[in-house]
């Protein structure tokens, strides 16, 4: 009899023992009928779980650390249960945590379970399935989800210590430059990113907002939306939450306008009126109405910093390639738009002057 669950080789968990576990841990549960394996979740591999919670069949996510050795910084799991779990009384649109699980002899790593939110996950930004009509709606509640998040109090949810509150740009550019600089031997040199390096530390805008708490990694693909509306119901992968700074974290989600569809998908070559999505300044003006603030002058400056760490983080991929030790299936696309990325943050720079 073949069994109910589905796992990628590697990733397999032990049912049985999670069953115990979770019998345990969450009042009601009396078993697990099937556990399946999320094809996302690259960094923290993600599982469906079908259970029985109080008599009627109930859909869980478990999110847990990858096996083998982790980098310590890695794979922050217990964050982003933190993270969401502070959330859970705001109204601001997370799945319910159930519970963290740090005790390694469970299933060989630490995991979290969180409700499975039933809802459409849109991988592209171009939102190539729904009707020209319904496009702009889905954005504006992007948007408007993202200036919900920094409008969050992060001393009332109890997340003020959460991370480093100033100097967040200057930290990540400052880190970025060292990574980029440690793998030249082996990923090689790229000009673009070379005069990034210098021009970044030196023009960072004069004042920068208040620290808020941060997503990091806030697109299309990291949301789940109501099945019938532009509605959204949940924030996912909150691995690079942080406090820091609202503008740059606009920016990294606002980049898809500028970025054609390499590597990573984008707007950059599309008749946005045409596909009935919002310009550039609609987007923006959709994300400051809500937050209460009445632009971001250092818009530019941020999404030149984004592009930069997404070249560095591009420039990384390429060094393990070299090295053998490059796991993504996607490894190879990435390295091959370093340079692509590096010259788009160098536009931004001569826009931003």
């Amino acid at each position: 009899m073949s069994s109910p669950h589905h796992f990628r080789p590697g990733l397999e968990l032990d049912v049985d023992a999670l069953e115990v576990y979770l019998t345990g841990a969450i009042p009601g549960l009396s078993r697990i009928d099937r556990v399946t394996q999320f094809s996302g979740g690259q960094s923290n591999p993600t599982y469906r779980v079908d259970a029985q919670l109080a008599g009627r069949t109930h859909s869980f996510a478990l999110r847990r650390k990858p096996p083998g050795v982790l980098v310590p910084s890695a794979h922050a799991i217990e964050r982003e249960f933190r993270v969401m779990n502070s959330l859970q009384t705001t109204g601001f649109p997370v799945a319910k945590t159930w519970v963290l699980c740090e005790d390694v002899s469970v299933i060989g790593t630490a995991f979290y379970v969180m409700d499975c939110l039933d809802g459409r996950i849109f991988w592209d930004p171009s939102l190539p399935e729904l009707d020209v009509s319904e496009r702009k709606p889905v954005f504006f509640a992007m948007a408007e989800t993202l200036a919900d998040l920094h409008r969050v109090d992060i001393n009332s949810v109890g997340l003020a210590d959460y991370g480093k509150a100033e100097g967040y740009v200057a930290r990540q550019v400052a880190r970025w430059s060292k990574l980029y600089l440690a793998d030249i031997d082996v990923a090689g040199r790229v000009p673009a990113m070379e005069q990034l390096i210098e021009w970044l530390p030196v023009n960072a805008p004069a004042v920068e907002p208040a620290p808020t708490l941060v997503h990091g990694d806030f697109r299309i693909d990291n949301m789940v939306f109501a099945k019938d509306e532009a509605r959204v119901l949940g924030v996912l992968d909150w691995e690079l939450s942080t406090i820091g700074n609202p503008e740059a974290d606009f920016a990294y989600n606002f980049m898809m306008y500028r970025v054609p569809s390499a590597a990573i998908p984008g707007l950059m070559n599309i008749d946005l009126a045409k596909h009935g999505l919002p310009s550039e300044c609609e987007y923006i003006d959709s994300y400051c109405r809500r937050r209460g603030i009445s632009d971001i002058p250092g818009l530019d400056y941020y999404v030149a910093f984004c592009m930069f760490r997404l070249a560095g983080i591009f420039h990384g991929i390429r060094g393990r390639l070299a090295r053998g030790t490059a796991v993504s299936p996607k490894a190879k696309e990435y390295a091959g738009n370093v340079e692509l990325m590096a010259d788009l943050a160098w536009r931004q720079v001569e826009r931003s002057r």
